[in-house]
Formats: C-alpha cells, structure tokens, sequence
C-alpha cells in the first residue's frame, strides 16, 4: 500500500518510514498535494512543536482536511495525532480541527512522559496487533471534546489521558509505534491492512 508521509519539517522520519516499509507498506515522504489527496493513507508523523507543524502543513490544509473528512485514511503518530484537534496550548496555529478538542500541556509531577507505558483499550487494532505496551515521549497531551472519540489511554504520574483517538477513518495514537518493537509494527501492519 502507499502511504504519504507528511514532512512537517520537524523531526526525525526515518524510523517511521523504516517501520512502515518493515510492516508492509511502500512509504514515501512528501509535500505534494496530489499524494495526498491520492494515497490509500495518510500519516502526520510524531516529534516537534505544534506551532512549527502547522504553520508547514498550512499549504496541504485544504487538500488534507476535504480528504480526510470525505472519509480517506489518516493516521496521526504523537504531534501528527494534536495537530487532529482544533488548538494547542504549545503555541499559536490552528489545528486542522477534524477531531473537536484542544491539546493540553500534560500536568503531571513527571514531565515529559517519556519511555514505556500502557495501552489501555478496547479498539479492534489493539486487539489484532496485540498492542499492550508502547513507547511514548510528549509533554502535551490530546483532549477531545467527546468522549466517544476516545479509544484507550493511559496514566502518567497521576494523569490519565488518551492515547488513541478516532473519528471516521482518522486515527490519531499518542504513542510511536515505530519505537514500540514488535507489537509497534505488529500494530502498524493492522492499520495498513484496514481500521473500518
């Protein structure tokens, strides 16, 4: 399958498109509006500051959203899942708003959360990857304004949050599954396969 992997001009992609390669996918990295508007799926890669990412993605904004609104497949990985929602408290810059929310700052005696933790869920991808660990590093964290968009989530330092959240076919996970290991790929290869 060909996946579009956004370049947000932030970060580091080359595990992500290491992994996605790994889990069955032909993954590219691009800017160009036709790869968004005609690849099976969409990832808005993890890693940068909410500010910086949208202001990047601002000229594929119109394409993006029509396509991901009509129903195509979108996966958002930690910064690719906030930049779903409508707002950040990281800075300023409008979200692409296809998940109603604003993206916090993770208040927590820990901060940032980085390394393993729980995925805590009943969403068929979890299942079918048999995705019960993951490996996160944020210090912002998604806040949907309906609960119903919530698949699993987790606890951090006293916090619980989402880690998963969907709406239609966009999918949005806090954690990387990338550096998530065998279950990571194991959980990208079911996205790659089909989330409906």
């Amino acid at each position: 399958m060909k996946v579009a992997v956004l370049d947000t001009g932030v970060g580091n992609v080359h595990s992500l498109l290491k992994a996605l390669a790994e889990a069955g996918g032909d993954p590219s990295l691009t800017t160009r509006e036709r790869d968004v508007r005609e690849a099976p799926l969409v990832v808005l890669p993890g890693v940068g500051a909410f500010p910086a990412a949208v202001a990047r993605l601002e000229p594929l904004r119109g394409a993006l959203c029509e396509r991901l609104r009509a129903g195509g497949r979108g996966l958002g990985i930690c910064l690719g899942m906030q930049l779903f929602l409508e707002e950040s408290e990281e800075g300023p810059g409008r979200g692409l708003g296809l998940i109603p929310g604003r993206v916090e700052r993770l208040r927590g005696a820990r901060v940032p959360h980085m390394g393993w933790n729980a995925v805590e869920g009943a969403d068929p991808l979890l299942h079918r990857s048999g995705l019960k660990m993951a490996y996160f590093a944020h210090g912002y964290v998604c806040r949907p304004a309906e609960e119903r968009a919530i698949m699993a989530s987790t606890e951090h330092a006293g916090v619980r949050f989402p880690v998963m959240i969907r709406c239609g076919n966009t999918l949005g996970v806090q954690f990387h599954p990338e550096k998530s290991g065998a279950p990571g790929l194991a959980f990208l290869a079911a996205v790659l396969e089909d989330w409906t």
